[in-house]
């Protein structure tokens, strides 16, 4: 159940956080709508918390640019563990800067579980000599 939860809360995560640099992308650093400029690049007016969400955000998809071995049982692994590592820096921005203890609290339990998940990924990866 707990895996479900924490596959949830990475899911509406990712929606949040992901989507803009993904338009981005598609985009040529375009705009999604025309009207509004997407940038993951802190900006001078953003605040704290937005500077370093989105330097989170741009580590995780740079991170996330491994190629594909044709192994499904590795390139999975080999995905998901930067983007795990990508929920556990948004959520350490977000115990940072957060004031509500329930987004603190989800935080917490998004890096506790993804970090264990991570660990498992990764000695799979040694396990099958990858």
């Amino acid at each position: 159940m707990t895996h479900l939860r924490t596959l949830s809360v990475v899911a509406l995560l990712s929606a949040g956080f992901a989507g803009p640099t993904v338009a981005q992308g598609m985009h040529d650093h375009g705009s999604m709508s025309g009207k509004e400029t997407v940038s993951m690049k802190p900006a001078p007016k953003d605040n704290a918390s937005t500077k370093d969400f989105k330097a989170a955000d741009m580590a995780m998809m740079k991170d996330m640019d491994v190629p594909y071995t044709g192994n499904p049982d590795v390139d999975f692994r080999t995905h998901m563990i930067p983007h795990h590592k990508g929920a556990v820096a948004m959520s350490k921005v977000a115990l940072k800067h957060a004031k509500d203890p329930a987004t603190k609290a989800m935080a917490q339990m998004i890096i506790d579980d993804q970090e264990k998940e991570i660990s498992e990924m990764e000695a799979w990866l040694k396990q099958h000599g990858k």
